[in-house]
């Protein structure tokens, strides 16, 4: 007692977990290169976006940790409990492919960073990359890899010291956050919902869910009637947990946008076709500094999110399916589930080689994420007020009033782009 008395900080950081990797995974390179390409294109238009889709991030990622700590179950095993097959294939696949595609595009990101460094060609980069991050998630244990991804979480701190090495004209930067100019234009709306797809990312509703069970299994609850409701303490953690995540996710966010905007779109770089475009692009506006921030910052984020990507589908088909999973299985007890692991790794590695534009691929994997994020989080509206699910936990009026807004905006910004295309 007297320890925890002296070291509020250590307690507070101990209470970190699930939300704080969900909001740093959340700025994985598909993220980073999404507001860098904003940023470029449309200066600060997009910089209340980070304001406006805090609290609709905080309470899409409470909901989420909610249905697996009160279930005992992850979103794709409620979903498959309770609900049918025809809603929870398409689910699953939807999710498999956006993730497949998303990690790939973040392995060739890293890549393109450790160029930087290391005058390897990209091609010859990525495979020894995913191979380290599948080794980590095979044969290390749950709490080994939370250890490293709280470490990397550091790495996002990159992205807020480049925009102040920018050096902003701070009076723009306000007037734009708070008093934004919205364009009716295709290219505009796509922006947005690139950003909302990066943002409120479907794999994150399923890591999310998947995470409070892995957590509730490493402290012994190894079943799933032991891991069934939820106490008012361990509600509160988690709603703790979950806001400081997402505050930390947007706040990279709302810094990658403004580093990008001070420096790219000012100077006219808005053609950015790499992740070393974007970082040596900074170099003469910005110093040495930022350039190796940002790279530092993207191999970082990748690091994170790759991991989360593959491993969040693999949950997701495990129990689709009652296979065996978790990330403190050996691989001989859960193969199945360590196979999706390796199978996305692969097709994502695969579709590097393909020649697509790395920054290009980033942002439309954004988009595609923001096409398929609103049904998914009708599914998890649904299944959060289900009380065979939750029991006594199904949602209270207010995150009810903000779960559906959050969907409502995502469909509307969806439809907006489709009716805006070519405009």
């Amino acid at each position: 007692m007297t320890e925890q008395k002296r070291n509020p900080l250590k307690k507070f950081l101990e209470h970190l977990g699930p939300g704080l990797i969900t909001g740093a995974s959340d700025d994985d390179p598909s993220g980073i290169g999404t507001y860098t390409q904003a940023g470029a294109v449309l200066g600060f238009a997009t910089l209340w976006t980070a304001i406006v889709t805090l609290p609709l991030m905080i309470v899409v990622q409470h909901i989420c940790a909610k249905v697996g700590m009160c279930s005992g179950r992850g979103l794709a095993g409620v979903l498959r409990k309770f609900y049918p097959r025809w809603l929870l294939y398409p689910a699953v696949i939807g999710l498999v492919v956006a993730n497949t595609i998303n990690a790939g595009t973040d392995i060739a990101a890293i890549g393109a960073a450790v160029n930087m460094f290391v005058p390897i060609p990209i091609s010859l980069l990525v495979v020894p990359i995913a191979v380290a991050i599948v080794a980590l998630q095979v044969w290390g244990s749950y709490r080994l890899i939370v250890r490293v991804f709280k470490w990397l979480t550091l790495s996002l701190f990159a992205y807020i010291i480049a925009a102040f090495l920018a050096k902003p004209d701070w009076s723009r930067v306000l007037m734009s956050t708070f008093f934004p100019t919205l364009e009716l234009t295709g290219q505009y709306i796509t922006t947005i919902v690139a950003i909302l797809g990066t943002t409120i990312s479907p794999y994150l509703f399923f890591w999310e869910a998947s995470e409070e069970v892995e957590e509730e299994k490493a402290e012994g609850r190894k079943t799933i009637i032991s891991r069934k409701g939820a106490t008012d303490t361990e509600i509160r953690n988690e709603k703790i947990d979950t806001i400081v995540g997402m505050l930390f996710c947007n706040v990279v966010f709302y810094f990658a946008i403004l580093a990008s905007a001070s420096t790219l779109y000012a100077t006219g770089h808005t053609n950015i076709r790499s992740a070393t475009d974007a970082a040596q692009a900074l170099r003469p506006l910005a110093g040495d500094l930022a350039t190796v921030l940002f790279a530092i910052g993207l191999i970082g984020a990748g690091l994170l999110a790759v991991p989360v990507l593959t491993g969040s589908a693999a949950f997701a088909v495990a129990e689709t399916f009652g296979w065996r999973s978790g990330l403190d299985e050996k691989p001989r007890h859960a193969k199945k589930f360590y196979a999706v692991i390796v199978v996305s790794t692969l097709v994502g590695i695969g579709i590097d080689f393909i020649g697509i534009n790395p920054i290009s691929a980033l942002y439309w994997t954004a988009v595609i994420n923001g096409v398929i994020a609103p049904p998914l989080l009708i599914i998890v509206m649904l299944v959060s007020n289900n009380r065979k699910v939750m029991g006594p936990r199904v949602n209270g009026l207010g995150t009810n009033i903000v779960g559906w807004l959050a969907a409502s905006i995502m469909f509307a910004a969806a439809i907006g782009m489709f009716l805006t295309w070519g405009n």
